[in-house]
């Protein structure tokens, strides 16, 4: 993972890039809300500041650290099945480091809230000597999975504490933002703790677009806001600088059960093989597992075969402009005169590295300090 910052400032300056300016990712009732959540911070007790696994440190608010950093403050780097768990361990001793209480955790998976929970109770252990009732505040960027959190953290406590209120529900979209209100939910008696659920708010604005970048790659932003072709060649040119495609190339030799010509990973057998298994296989889970195998194939051989220098942006694009029309065909995307735009083929792309099919990455670079 070393020279990630170097790679990510390359692939956020390139041409596709270029004109870009400082994007406007701050629709007009984050406004609102910055400002009430700001109200609430002076209240609450203990603040659990989500943040993305896969960008540890650009799905930090900015604007809000000052006020967080002076309170008891828990950061959940959420959605930890998506990140690498070596990069992962790396970045809680950053944390640790730095003196912040720090935890990874899936909101989907009942073993990381009651983790959560029990770091929460032992960091409120002294204010529940003395306070009947105790507010948690959650605080985080667009679409970190706040409302998940919450939501696991309800059919948790249901279980663990006595309570006797009406528990209600956080929204939860597909979409980023979709909270938009800042709502109270009671989770404990005795004393009374409760939740309060917040919208997702981004600073501003975000004149590294770099950052911007990352945040539209993992859903912070509607991709409307920036463009799926243009976060899809972010996200390309970031796996051609890592070689992240090369490095499939063994990995699809383990994984390929027919490929005829064990030598060739990437080339037309495993593809031709994958085509049977697609005939052979009706499931839904084994046709998604054979697409993603055929799209890292697929990467893997353009790759291979490219004769350009990647090291400058000329040769970057050209690749990345051979994949993504090699992957319009792993797509069936049907090609139609004088349409020069790859929006299809992006969006399928982006969805499977949302997904986490494409493989569990963290995209931000450890500082200096902690590298190996």
């Amino acid at each position: 993972m070393r020279g990630l910052t170097r790679a990510g400032k390359r692939a956020s300056e390139m041409a596709f890039n270029a004109g870009g300016g400082v994007i406007n990712w701050f629709p007009g009732h984050m406004a609102a809300a910055s400002r009430a959540i700001r109200d609430r911070l002076k209240l609450a007790d203990l603040v659990i500041e989500v943040r993305d696994s896969r960008i540890p440190l650009s799905s930090a608010n900015e604007d809000l650290q000052p006020v967080l950093s002076a309170k008891r403050r828990i950061l959940a780097l959420n959605k930890k099945d998506l990140a690498n768990p070596n990069m992962m361990n790396m970045w809680l001793d950053h944390f640790e480091s730095r003196k912040q209480d720090c935890i990874s955790i899936n909101s989907h998976s009942s073993n990381s809230i009651n983790q959560l929970l029990g770091l929460v109770e032992l960091k409120l252990k002294e204010a529940i000597l003395k306070e009947p009732t105790l507010l948690v505040m959650v605080v985080g960027v667009p679409n970190v999975g706040k409302s998940a959190l919450i939501n696991s953290i309800h059919r948790i406590a249901r279980s663990r504490f006595p309570v006797n209120d009406k528990i209600k529900r956080a929204t939860v979209g597909p979409l980023p933002g979709v909270t938009q209100d800042i709502a109270g939910y009671k989770i404990a008696s005795q004393p009374s703790i409760y939740v309060l659920d917040t919208p997702g708010v981004l600073v501003p604005s975000i004149p590294d677009m770099e950052t911007g970048l990352k945040l539209a790659l993992t859903g912070a932003v509607k991709d409307s806001v920036v463009g799926e072709e243009r976060i899809a060649k972010y996200l390309l040119s970031l796996l051609n600088i890592r070689k992240t495609p090369l490095h499939w190339e063994r990995l699809l030799h383990r994984r390929e059960e027919f490929d005829e010509e064990p030598g060739h990973s990437c080339g037309k057998g495993s593809r031709d093989s994958l085509r049977r298994r697609k005939r052979i296989n009706n499931s839904d889970a084994l046709y998604v597992q054979d697409l993603v195998m055929e799209v890292q194939a697929t990467l893997c051989s353009t790759a291979m075969e490219f004769t350009g220098n990647i090291d400058e942006e000329t040769g970057l694009e050209s690749l990345i402009d051979a994949q993504l029309l090699a992957l319009r065909k792993v797509f069936r995307i049907p090609h139609r005169p004088l349409d020069e735009s790859h929006g299809p083929t992006a969006k399928k792309l982006l969805t499977l590295f949302r997904a986490g099919k494409l493989g569990p990455f963290v995209l931000d670079d450890l500082p200096d300090e902690i590298k190996q």
